[in-house]
């Protein structure tokens, strides 16, 4: 009897498990912050994840302005846009834009870790980045996870 004694299961929209999560970026390196929350986004941490499908947390990222980046990229680090207009490119360092936006800072960097499809730009909607300890998202009862316990 060639059968398997189990199947492969594969979340969706209804059997899916989300969480409200919150972490502390004060003093975590930018680059590994937004690795770790970018997984925790699209759900790369749990058993049932599917490729597919939002299972994925909603996480909030609090006190973003403390965000650390190591060597000189501060003043190295340059972020390009264009306006869409002829010579409309515009160039920002990374202290120009968290002078401007620190929230800024920390979207780019997860929206980079995410796929580039239009489960990337839902899962993005998963994120929440607000400056200072304090975040409007009490009511969903969210918990505090270190993220220098995650793998």
């Amino acid at each position: 009897m060639n059968t398997l004694s189990y199947k492969t299961i594969s979340a969706n929209r209804e059997t899916v498990d989300k969480q409200w999560v919150v972490v502390d970026a004060e003093g975590q390196h930018l680059g590994r912050l937004a690795s770790k929350v970018a997984k925790m986004i699209r759900g790369k941490h749990k058993t049932n994840y599917t490729p597919h499908v939002d299972c994925g947390d909603n996480v909030i990222v609090i006190n973003a302005e403390k965000v650390a980046l190591t060597g000189s990229k501060m003043s190295d680090k340059v972020y390009i846009r264009h306006t869409g207009f002829p010579g409309g490119q515009r160039a920002l360092t990374a202290s120009e834009l968290m002078d401007r936006k620190p929230m800024a800072l920390v979207e780019k960097a997860v929206k980079g870790m995410l796929p580039k499809n239009k489960l990337g730009s839902k899962l993005f909607t998963n994120l929440h980045v607000v400056v200072g300890p304090e975040h409007k998202y009490a009511a969903q009862k969210p918990k505090t996870i270190d993220l220098n316990t995650i793998k």
